[in-house]
């Protein structure tokens, strides 16, 4: 996999590097960048959830009631 080079602010790094329980700020932020793809495919996979019902009732039309 190609490697990019990135500067951030110290003080950022060493933020996440405690929040994140590890030692070594590339770790810190590998951990940081995994993390939010991951929540992103997660919220991806909820709003497919919730739009495939609604796509559903709009195809079928709507039950008859009878009185």
């Amino acid at each position: 996999m190609a490697k990019v080079t990135v500067t951030l602010d110290a003080e950022l790094v060493v933020e996440v590097m405690v929040l994140a329980g590890v030692g070594s700020p590339q770790d810190a932020v590998e951990l940081v960048v995994c993390d939010y793809i991951a929540r992103g495919h997660r919220t991806e996979a909820r709003a497919a959830a919730r739009e495939e019902p609604r796509a559903e009732r709009d195809v079928t039309p709507p039950e008859q009631h009878q009185a």
